[in-house]
């Protein structure tokens, strides 16, 4: 008789963190290591960006709504797939931290809050939250040069203030987070870009974490 354990299958690992945190790149460097494949936050071709940052109160709705829209469909993708996949940004930040963010600020109105967050409940209801979350943590600092050094035009205008509101945001969600596996990354304290060690300790967490799971 065969005893062996089969291990259950991690379809989805999640990157969670502010605007420069460095998201897009430890999603690459994961995935190429570990084989996965990708689905990355839709920024080139987003039709909302830039007009959002030009004029956040007049595009706010429809960029989050946009933003809702294509992570719903990433999620279907990923839980009717037969593979890995590692997300850039998870459908919950758009809930809880960027669209109340926004609400707050006064930049979106409360009708339209309503009516997302509506939608998003439903959306929500509909899927299961990532096998793990990788929340990378940074400064103001830290996200203000990782900005820079990207040159995005679009991002040009962004406050200091606005980061700061939501990195408050952030950290509130991920201190009552109970979802599933969390694995909080300090980006502070690594270079997982230019330093082999840092990417090593933090391919080492991930599998300890996943291993975790089983």
């Amino acid at each position: 008789m065969d005893t062996t354990t089969t291990k259950p299958f991690v379809k989805h690992v999640a990157i969670a963190g502010n605007i420069g945190a460095g998201k897009t790149t430890l999603c690459a460097s994961l995935a190429k290591h570990f084989g996965w494949g990708t689905h990355f936050e839709s920024t080139d071709n987003n039709p909302y960006l830039e007009d959002f940052y030009l004029d956040m109160k007049r595009w706010s709705f429809n960029l989050q709504i946009y933003f809702l829209n294509s992570r719903y469909q990433q999620i279907l993708e990923i839980l009717n797939g037969d593979e890995t996949i590692i997300q850039d940004r998870t459908i919950y930040e758009d809930a809880f931290i960027f669209a109340p963010n926004l609400h707050d600020m006064g930049l979106m109105s409360t009708r339209d809050f309503e009516n997302y967050f509506t939608l998003f409940k439903t959306m929500s209801s509909q899927v299961q939250a990532p096998d793990l979350l990788i929340y990378l943590r940074a400064s103001i600092p830290t996200l203000v040069s990782h900005i820079q050094s990207r040159g995005r035009d679009y991002e040009g205008s962004m406050s200091l203030d606005y980061l700061k509101r939501l990195n408050e945001r952030y950290e509130k969600w991920i201190d009552g987070y109970n979802e599933g596996k969390l694995l909080v990354i300090n980006s502070d304290e690594v270079d997982f870009l230019n330093n082999a060690e840092d990417l090593g300790t933090i391919v080492n967490q991930v599998q300890a974490e996943l291993h975790g799971l089983f």
